[in-house]
């Protein structure tokens, strides 16, 4: 027995057999311990997530799928360490080497937020993630380069490194590198703008001041458009957002106003009667949904009729084929009516001045 109480005492590195035991025996404790709650919780985890998928979840696995051995290693190893007396100088190097490993996880599990956030974005919607996956991307790396640079600025902090000057010497040189690629950064987040707000999709028909086109294509720096004439057109992504976009891709029903006149010899009963033929008109197509009708004014050589009415679908074709049905019709019914048109006409007078002779 006092054999045994003797080589506890033993001091080896500082630390007496005993106190070597003890951590040792923690250190096996939890480098045990940890994998298996590990693999306990990721397998109740998976088990889960058909049954209640939802986002939290979902992150929670990816960031235990994540989680390094070695990062167990050196929680192990710090937990163990904490039943010895570690001189200064080794303590040191090991509190340095606990910190390279944790933040260096910690930026593993930023770079799997990011990319978990998203892949999980474009997951929603598998049409927009084909137009938008370009920025997508790039929205990616930007997200992941900020979690490393961050987690690398903590890390020098956390070892007695004044950062202060790096981090100012970063900012200025990212405003000269801003303003020397400004028209570039503008377009990309301009790109990234579109990518996260959508304001239009591929296929969406576009007025853009006075350039007109369906969007074939979204990509980094510009915008491209077919034209109504056929020859493609690029705009820049910045231009774009910074110009009055008119969607016509997001019509869910196109309002049409048309006008008519006839002619001022038109008797005033059948003249009353115009409003309701117009009605009657707009109505018999399918597709419509009737506004209003009235005698508007009183043009130059006509009476100016204005209706208004609804397409309840946004195609311009379908909006075509209604308006000319509807002209068909009026056609026949004031021929049927014996109400005419109205056309640029004039009327000439003639008056004989007294005291001249009549030629």
């Amino acid at each position: 027995m006092n054999e045994l109480e003797e080589l506890g005492r033993h001091v080896i590195f500082g630390n007496d057999v005993a106190a070597w035991t003890k951590a040792l025996l923690q250190f096996a404790l939890w480098f045990t311990v940890l994998p298996i709650v590990k693999r306990f919780v990721t397998r109740r985890l998976q088990k889960l997530a058909p049954e209640q998928s939802s986002a939290p979840l979902e992150l929670v696995l990816d960031l235990l799928r994540r989680t390094t051995r070695l990062f167990l290693v050196v929680v192990a190893v710090y937990l163990a360490a904490q039943w010895l007396e570690i001189p200064p100088t080794f303590g040191k190097w090991i509190t340095g080497t606990v910190l390279l490993i944790v933040w260096l996880q910690v930026a593993l599990w930023g770079s799997a937020a990011v990319r978990f956030f998203v892949d999980r974005r474009l997951t929603r919607d598998p049409e927009a993630a084909k137009e938008s996956a370009a920025s997508m991307n790039i929205l990616k790396f930007v997200g992941i380069a900020a979690v490393w640079v961050l987690a690398g600025l903590l890390l020098l902090a956390n070892l007695g490194i004044d950062v202060t000057a790096l981090i100012a010497g970063l900012g200025v040189g990212g405003i000269a590198i801003a303003l020397a690629v400004q028209k570039v950064l503008g377009d990309l987040l301009a790109s990234l703008s579109i990518a996260l707000d959508k304001p239009f999709k591929v296929g969406d028909f576009l007025v853009i001041g006075e350039e007109k086109g369906t969007v074939e294509h979204i990509g980094i720096k510009s915008t491209r458009l077919r034209s109504i004439s056929g020859e493609q057109v690029v705009v820049s992504n910045a231009d774009l957002l910074s110009s009055r976009v008119h969607n016509f891709g997001l019509l869910y029903e196109r309002r049409a106003v048309f006008r008519v006149g006839v002619t001022y010899e038109t008797p005033q009963d059948k003249v009353a009667e115009v409003p309701g033929i117009l009605e009657e008109a707009i109505r018999a197509q399918p597709k419509t949904r009737f506004d209003r009708a009235h005698f508007a004014s009183f043009g130059a050589y006509s009476l100016d009729f204005e209706a208004v009415y609804f397409v309840l679908d946004p195609g311009y074709g379908t909006f075509m084929d209604i308006q000319q049905a509807i002209n068909l019709r009026l056609l026949d019914v004031f021929r049927e009516r014996g109400i005419d048109f109205a056309y640029p006409t004039a009327v000439e007078y003639q008056k004989e001045l007294p005291g001249r002779p009549a030629t």
